[in-house]
């Protein structure tokens, strides 16, 4: 068995920090550097990947860096509906797809071939149990993968599902390596347009394009200060999100970078852990969700830069439903709620409210923190780094927190999210959510072949889940990003994507030397 599946209790890959000198000999042995004279396109960010093995990937900045290394089987369209990537497919039968393999991207950046003995390779270790991918739930519906020679492959359903090309867009991973039980984490191997260079220290990734070998280094700066600072120094060259609205407003008004921004779909929320003895209280978490007022928080602390949340979805997706109504924010409605059941000035409730320790989501903490206040409400707020923060939200070790869905196109998220089979390390039922109705629904709108009737049930799912409130939706954030006079080429994507990254140029007046750090 090799060193790191070892340790006791192995739930999967750990992150860069935590492996060790064994990990880091690896690196040093697979890794490469830049060759003298190579100027990099550097993006600051503000925190490194923490899993480059897309079967156990779950944070956004993992799952857009592993959507530049490895190809997928399939993509989306503009309508977030599945398109072919890496291969077109036939349904033979409701329950029988047959996919055939192009041409394009199937070069792995060992030298090796992609083949359909690499696909069904990652989807069976997807499936099994032993890898402990929290993407399992999603392909539960799979009950056999067959190929047919190196370019065509079937898979065979439990049931009919219209949309289940759309759960195959996870990058490919080569079969021997997974034999061998590659550290795909720290040392990827994909056939993605970029590849894995070195990673010389946790913060810094560095990676080459294939098509023109131009080197990309991604910085991990923490600080967004001291990140918006590097840029203006010309120590990095671009930045994604993850900015105050008050360091935008301050690059805007500088020369040297240009600003831009786009209306986004990542979806801003509050969840609970409704196997908590308070905040399982529907009264509760009904309370919470009159007593924020989400339009202040949108107008004076993003300054606008968002749209707000009803659901999962923004409006223009195919499944959204335009009819849930929007929360009011209702003081006394709140007030009433929580004397429902026994909380009032003589006995106020009292809740932690867990965050990252990034500062912008810390103040954010504090405005729901004095807005619930104002109900009689005492939350405590508990920030952490994101490792621990987000470990904690897994295990359930919370009562109230906040985070973002990035990336969302399919409706299978409700099963993914909302399905009681769903808990950790199954799926990111992280509330600990349970409605048979909802997971009748679930089951139901996954098996209807008519997209239409499809999406009336999805709408009642979200109609369900907005009543019972497992989450408090909050808006779709607004994608910018900021870049120095130099950078050609990048555009925003809606999910806050990296793609850009495979046609963004550098036109440095001077490039010998220029900056290399």
């Amino acid at each position: 068995m090799p060193f790191w599946r070892r340790r006791a209790g192995y739930r999967g890959p750990a992150p860069l920090c935590r492996l060790g000198l064994a990990c880091l000999l690896v690196l040093a042995l697979i890794g490469g550097g830049a060759t003298a004279g190579e100027v990099p396109i550097r993006m600051g960010l503000a925190g490194p990947p923490r899993n480059l093995d897309p079967r156990l990937a779950t944070d956004a900045t993992s799952e857009r860096v592993n959507r530049l290394l490895y190809r997928r089987l399939t993509t989306f369209d503009a309508e977030s509906l599945p398109a072919p990537e890496l291969a077109r497919w036939e349904a033979l039968s409701p329950t029988h797809y047959r996919f055939t393999l192009g041409e394009q991207g199937r070069d792995f950046s060992d030298g090796s071939r992609l083949t359909s003995a690499d696909v069904k390779a990652t989807f069976d270790s997807v499936r099994d149990p032993a890898t402990a991918s929290p993407h399992r739930a999603t392909l539960a519906i799979i009950t056999a993968i067959t190929t047919e020679g190196p370019d065509r492959l079937d898979f065979h359903l439990r049931e009919p599902d219209p949309l289940f090309p759309a759960y195959l867009g996870m990058g490919i991973l080569p079969a021997a390596l997974i034999q061998a039980g590659h550290p795909f984490a720290v040392a990827p191997v994909g056939s993605g347009p970029l590849r894995f260079e070195t990673w010389p220290q946790p913060g810094r990734l560095v990676l080459r394009r294939q098509q023109d070998g131009q080197l990309l280094e991604l910085l991990a700066v923490k600080d967004p200060n001291v990140r918006v600072m590097k840029l203006l120094r010309g120590e990095i060259d671009l930045l994604q999100n993850d900015l105050s609205p008050e360091l935008i407003g301050y690059l805007r008004g500088r020369d040297e970078v240009r600003v831009e921004r786009a209306p986004g779909v990542n979806f801003s929320y509050l969840g609970f852990n409704l196997e908590d003895p308070v905040t399982g209280l529907p009264q509760v978490r009904q309370a919470l969700a009159h007593a924020i007022d989400r339009e202040e928080i949108l107008r004076y602390l993003l300054q606008g830069d968002g749209r707000l949340a009803t659901g999962l979805f923004p409006p223009e997706h195919w499944a959204a439903s335009p009819d849930l109504a929007t929360l009011v924010f209702d003081p006394e409605r709140a007030r009433a709620l929580l004397a429902e059941v026994g909380y009032g000035p003589d006995r106020p409730l009292r809740l932690s409210y867990k965050t990252s320790s990034d500062p912008f989501r810390i103040r954010f903490a504090t405005i729901i923190q004095a807005q619930l206040a104002r109900v009689g409400i005492e939350a405590r707020i508990q920030s952490y780094d994101w490792g621990t923060f987000f470990g904690d939200i897994k295990a359930g070790r919370f009562q109230l927190y906040g985070l973002t869905w990035v990336g969302i196109r399919t409706p299978d998220i409700f099963r993914y999210v909302f399905h009681s089979d769903s808990a950790p390390p199954e799926g990111a039922n992280r509330g600990r959510y349970r409605n048979p109705e909802v997971d009748r629904l679930i089951e139901t709108a996954r098996a209807e072949p008519d997209l239409g009737r499809q999406a009336g049930l999805y709408r009642r799912i979200q109609a369900l889940i907005l009543a019972d409130l497992p989450y408090v939706p909050l808006w779709y954030e607004d994608q910018f990003f900021a870049a120095r006079r130099e950078v050609r080429g990048y555009r925003l994507a809606p999910d806050g994507n990296y793609d850009a990254l495979m046609t963004v140029e550098l036109h440095r007046e001077t490039l010998p030397g220029a900056g290399v750090k």
